[in-house]
């Protein structure tokens, strides 16, 4: 969307490093540099980045702490022509970062937001992580709490597509429990440890394995993680009769495939998630 205000200046949410310096391109540099503001999650944690490249851009603290509070300025800055750069700690901005009020905020008032692409941990983890990458479902860090935690993942119990989290060095042996027990002991996952810093560590192995490497290895236990968990495997139902395959059809022209294929389970009394597979099929081949 192009700004309404023709001299009002453009919001740039900049992708930095999550962890090697040198994974910045060189149209964040240019940004970074030429830009009247930085709002960054910590402008401690930014500063070194911007030492290490000789950027002396202001900046300007933004974090989910006062995110609302400090939208409005920022509003007005833009409003009255200064570009503005967002950044996070690392990686993508709004990916499981602050962000979101700001962005959302400035296209109500119809100014320019503008993606500066790069790094990103879910991106990174999932190209190396050897699990599949078609469908995805990301989930961000999950609730602190046990009984939240399991109630989360017990409702992506039956996904069929690969699950993504994010999780710190204080839980996740109790992430990685709490997985094995909803999951199952076999599901295969992949653990991305420190990804492009010093310690990185990328392993793959079924969750009863990669919770026993990282219990008996105290230093598997730091930095920060990415969880992936292979999908839960395809009912045996998808080979669909064609009464069922009838009543999705007629359902599918009515509703959303979702709510299609749980009706068309209650009537025809094939599983739900084998009906959901079949309509997206059917609906590629439309």
């Amino acid at each position: 969307m192009n700004s309404s205000n023709k001299n009002a200046g453009v919001l740039y949410v900049v992708a930095t490093p999550i962890g090697n310096l040198l994974d910045i391109t060189r149209r964040a540099l240019q940004v970074l540099q030429s830009v009247s503001l930085i709002a960054a999650e910590d402008t401690r944690h930014s500063r070194k980045l911007l030492m290490h490249y000789g950027i002396a851009t202001p900046m300007l603290a933004l974090h989910e702490h006062n995110e609302r509070t400090a939208t409005s300025g920022l509003l007005r800055r833009l409003a009255s022509g200064a570009d503005i750069a967002l950044v996070s700690d690392a990686g993508t901005p709004l990916i499981s970062d602050p962000g979101f009020h700001l962005v959302r905020r400035v296209r109500e008032a119809g100014l320019q937001v503008v993606p500066v692409p790069g790094p990103s941990a879910l991106t990174a983890a999932l190209s190396v992580a050897g699990l599949p990458t078609d469908r995805f479902i990301f989930e961000g860090f999950l609730p602190a709490k046990q009984s939240a935690r399991r109630q989360c993942l017990q409702q992506l119990q039956e996904a069929t597509a690969t699950l993504v989290f994010y999780e710190s060095s204080h839980r996740i042996l109790a992430s990685l429990a709490d997985m094995l027990a909803v999951f199952g002991a076999d599901r295969e996952a992949t653990l991305a440890r420190e990804l492009t810093k010093t310690f990185e560590t990328v392993r793959q192995g079924s969750l009863a394995e990669l919770h026993t490497f990282v219990t008996t290895d105290s230093d598997q236990q730091k930095g920060e993680f990415v969880v992936l968990v292979h999908g839960a495997a395809k009912p045996d139902g998808m080979a669909i009769d064609a009464a069922a395959e009838r009543v999705l059809t007629l359902l599918m022209a009515e509703l959303p495939l979702r709510q299609a294929a749980s009706l068309a389970a209650q009537i025809s009394g094939v599983g739900k998630n084998a009906l959901y597979e079949h309509a997206l099929l059917l609906k590629g081949q439309g």
